[in-house]
């Protein structure tokens, strides 16, 4: 039988199933799901079935922030970052996605608030400003008075053309800055350790 990527399958049919779900996550190549599959059929079935139960409970019960769009259980309106009280509301950092937000906040340097856009412009794509929550961003500067907005788009292409175009909606209406480019070009910023993060955040630029 031929399994993912034309490869050949040298095991029993359900286990193929399991290496292909696992070479569906992001980074995860065809000998590490082979690991991680095996892994989970010599593991105690209660073990097994946790991994299960959270999966399970992640979809149901994670949903999106009502004003910043970072992830938050279910039957909270807002993220843990917006219901804290020593957040500095009059900072708003931009990023892309959940993760991006996620490695700032391991980072414990960020002291503002998020707002996730929910990926970046890429025409090739398909994927324009109605297509991200670019209206919400200027809807919520416009409203909470906003200080500063802190553009931290991911070393890309789309990542630039996603800040110019944010830096263009948003001239005017507050001051716009972007990190410094201690981020190596085409990197992704959620794989940035916290000492790049803390040169990225200081050296920070006005747009």
């Amino acid at each position: 039988m031929i399994g993912v990527e034309g490869t050949f399958s040298v095991g029993p049919e359900p286990l193929e199933d399991l290496v292909i779900a696992f070479t569906r996550l992001p980074g995860i190549g065809r000998k590490t799901a082979q690991r991680l599959a095996l892994y989970v059929l010599k593991s105690p079935s209660q073990e097994a079935e946790s991994l299960a139960a959270a999966v399970r409970s992640a979809r149901e019960n994670i949903g999106h922030c009502s004003r910043c769009f970072h992830l938050t259980e279910r039957g909270q309106e807002l993220c843990h970052v917006c219901r804290d009280p020593r957040r500095d509301t009059g900072m708003i950092c931009v990023v892309e996605e959940a993760s991006d937000a996620l490695a700032l906040e391991r980072s414990d340097l960020m002291r503002g608030t998020y707002h996730v856009l929910g990926g970046a412009l890429s025409p090739l794509d398909g994927i324009g400003p109605e297509d991200l929550r670019i209206a919400e961003l200027v809807e919520r500067v416009r409203s909470e008075g906003t200080r500063e907005v802190i553009l931290a788009h991911n070393a890309s292409a789309e990542g630039e053309a996603t800040a110019e175009y944010i830096h263009q909606r948003l001239d005017g209406l507050t001051q716009v800055s972007r990190l410094a480019r201690g981020l190596p070009a085409g990197s992704d910023l959620d794989l940035a350790d916290r000492t790049t993060l803390a040169h990225a955040l200081q050296g920070r630029v006005q747009f």
